[in-house]
């Protein structure tokens, strides 16, 4: 029975034990130490925001305190709107209201604007996106305003479209004083933070190519940019729709298609643009493009492209004077000359060729274009075997279907001359080996002679023993009243390749001896443009010999386009027989100008960034050149771009003679007799050896050598003696013919 009613009776639960003070302090540490993180991470970011805010407001104190003005004046002026003057002189409450409400208000201002940014950004490079600060300032600032107004008398004072009206003035007054930073872009007249782009006169008429946001960038980049070298002129479109339009204050003058209609719009308005840029991807264009690109060079603008912002290079060599990419025709002040590629492809057309110095800067030019012009065959002729071996490799690369022949030559090696023309009997024949450096040929005059005199002749009688159709040389404005001694050897090159011309006209049969004369060519070996190029790259200064130096200037490209254009005007017309073509070269440049101009094309500041040093001439140099001796006629000539000139010419017999004991003397080093001899055959030229170099400078002149002084240096009766001698007849040598 007790066993029963022990199990009928019900079990109770046991009770828990309260928890202890311990674990209670342990979860309170555990709650404040995660809300006193928390308080020092935000205590760290407002102190941090504080600090920052308030650097920003140093740094732009002028603008902050604008900006509290605008507000003050947005809230009075919210409050004359709504009430009217009269109200407001009238009822002395709402003036009340506004002292009241107006320091709480330029508080939150003060405060509002800093948090909302708008002092942590340029503004000088503001944009539409940058509206978002404003108004996010002005709400809260707003808010604020309504806010204290609640509290403060439940909005009583205070109606509420006020409100309303100060956000929109704020906002307003906020952004005009921003868009203040852009006024250079607005302004018709350059301000005082946009200079004035030095010499403006000189800044190169430019066509762009598209109207999009790329042309867009390089049109503010422009305005931006005080020494920029090009001036926008108008724009192409893809299609005609936005024709009559503008583009940055830039004339969209038409679409593609439009090109040639444009150019000479342009042209009548004194604006002939001198580079086509396109400023997207020529796939963008499609195949107006190519037409655009043929057409411009054609007229001999200079066609680039914009690169574009996203494409980066290595930070390992950028330097702090690097090049921008210069193009030459840039230098220029006129467009290249238009060409006849027609008239140019029938003379190349299906013939041999024969190139003398053909790895040389003009020569390698030469061979490039007439490789273009489907020649039967190029015969190469180079004294260099580096340069030799890189214009036949660019050959092979570029024209791989043209059949060509590489042949190291020296032109003043006759008999060799002789081998190479009788082997690949060409049928045209560019004769551009020379050695043309002034100071070079100056030091070595012997070796001048030899190679532009001598070697011409070498070629020019090889050409008529083997019946070429035509030879044209290659010449210098240097041979006009020369005082180089390299101008003396092209001079009297000139006149053997003129007698050898007006023999075959009386003879009435033979080649063509055809003579192209122009001046400096941009961007050749050993000219200023890579010595300016170099002297930049190092930070200056630029090397000018005198300020007053002015010489005539053409692009490679362009002076062997029309040499190609002379000689098939002279060859198929039979045009200017015993004359000189001369090209047109328009007006000298000063060098100085030049070297500016390249400056300014590198992005750097003439006299700033990189010094110009003034030198003084160097032997043989003069200050100015000429195209046309005083004792030529000039003439009009039929071609486009080239002028004629007729010199008094040497007979023949006469340049022989001369030539053979030049060669003689030359080949001797005899420096007195070479000049002895220049100087009777060139009017007006008067050369005499350097002290200590008028003797023979053979090495092999063993125990001679050591002469004494007056051996080494002749005087005037022995010049003399030595000139008479030269008209007794010729020497026992035969000519090679």
């Amino acid at each position: 029975m007790h066993r029963n009613e022990a199990a009928a009776q019900p079990t109770q639960a046991v009770a828990p034990s309260p928890p202890s003070m311990a674990r209670y302090w342990a979860r309170f540490l555990t709650i404040f130490t995660w809300f006193a993180a928390v308080g020092r991470a935000l205590l760290r970011l407002a102190a941090r925001t504080t600090v920052s805010s308030v650097k920003q407001v140093r740094r732009s104190r002028v603008l902050y305190a604008m900006d509290i003005a605008s507000a003050a004046l947005a809230l009075v002026a919210a409050f004359f709107l709504r009430y009217g003057f009269d109200a407001m002189s009238t009822r002395p409450e709402l003036i009340w209201a506004l002292l009241t409400t107006g320091p709480q208000y330029l508080l939150a201002c003060a405060l509002a604007f800093p948090i909302a940014g708008l002092y942590a950004r340029d503004w000088r490079y503001c944009s539409v996106s940058d509206l978002r600060s404003i108004l996010q300032a002005v709400l809260i600032s707003s808010a604020a305003l309504v806010l204290m107004s609640f509290f403060a008398n439940r909005l009583q004072d205070m109606p509420r479209s006020v409100v309303p009206l100060e956000a929109l003035l704020l906002t307003a007054f906020l952004s005009a004083s921003r868009l203040s930073f852009r006024l250079d872009e607005l302004a018709l007249r350059p301000t005082r933070r946009q200079p004035v782009a030095e010499d403006n006169a000189d800044r190169i008429p430019t066509l762009l190519v598209g109207s999009g946001h790329a042309a867009d960038l390089y049109l503010r980049a422009l305005r931006r940019d005080p020494h920029c070298s090009h001036k926008p002129v108008g724009c192409l479109e893809v299609t005609p729709e936005h024709t009559d339009m503008t583009l940055r204050g830039i004339p969209i003058l038409g679409a593609l298609s439009d090109f040639e209609t444009v150019v000479c719009a342009l042209a009548e308005s004194g604006q002939l643009p001198r580079h086509v840029v396109f400023t997207e991807s020529l796939s963008v264009f499609g195949e107006a493009a190519e037409d655009v690109m043929r057409r411009a060079e054609a007229r001999g603008m200079t066609v680039s492209r914009l690169t574009q912002i996203t494409e980066l290079k290595s930070a390992k060599q950028e330097s702090r004077f690097e090049l921008r990419s210069i193009e030459l025709t840039d230098l220029l002040e006129r467009p290249q000359a238009a060409l006849d590629n027609e008239a140019i492809l029938r003379l190349v057309r299906g013939r041999r060729v024969l190139i003398t110095g053909a790895g040389g800067s003009i020569g390698s030019e030469l061979t490039l274009q007439v490789a273009a012009r489907e020649p039967a065959e190029l015969i190469l002729v180079e004294n260099c075997e580096y340069n030799l071996y890189a214009i036949d490799m660019e050959l092979g690369e570029r024209y791989p279907a043209v059949k060509r022949t590489a042949n190291l030559c020296n032109v003043r090696r006759a008999n060799r001359v002789n081998d190479v023309f009788a082997k690949y009997r060409p049928e045209l024949v560019f004769h551009a080996a020379a050695l043309k450096h002034v100071p070079m040929v100056e030091l070595n005059p012997c070796e001048g002679v030899l190679t532009n005199v001598i070697g011409t002749m070498n070629v020019a009688n090889a050409a008529r023993r083997f019946k070429v159709q035509a030879m044209v040389q290659v010449s210098t404005d240097k041979v006009v009243n020369p005082t180089s001694v390299m101008g003396g050897t092209k001079r009297l090159a000139e006149l053997y390749c003129q007698a050898l011309d007006l023999h075959c006209l009386k003879k009435g049969s033979g080649p063509r001896f055809m003579t192209v004369r122009f001046g400096n060519v941009l961007g050749s070996s050993g000219s200023l443009i890579p010595l300016f190029k170099r002297q930049i790259a190092k930070g200056g200064p630029l090397t000018v010999t005198d300020p007053r130096m002015t010489r005539f200037f053409m692009t490679i490209r362009e002076a062997v386009e029309l040499t190609l254009q002379a000689s098939a005007y002279g060859l198929e017309g039979e045009i200017g027989k015993g004359e000189i073509f001369v090209l047109d070269m328009n007006e000298p440049i000063k060098i100085i100008d030049i070297a500016k101009r390249m400056i300014r094309l590198a992005g750097l500041t003439p006299g700033k960034d990189i010094d110009i040093e003034i030198i003084g001439l160097r032997p043989g140099e003069k200050l100015y050149e000429e195209l046309f001796d005083s004792g030529e006629q000039r003439i009009s000539s039929p071609i486009p771009g080239v002028l004629g000139a007729i010199p008094n010419a040497v007979p023949l017999t006469t340049l022989k003679e001369m030539f053979a004991r030049l060669k003689l003397f030359a080949e001797l080093g005899d420096q007195a007799m070479v000049f002895a001899i220049m100087n009777s055959l060139i009017p007006g030229f008067d050369k005499h050896p350097a002290e200590g170099t008028a003797g023979s400078l053979s090495s092999d002149d063993g125990e001679e050598g050591a002469a004494d002084a007056d051996a080494a240096h002749p005087t005037d009766d022995v010049l003399q003696a030595a000139l008479s001698s030269l008209r007794r007849g010729p020497p026992s040598t035969p000519m090679p013919m």
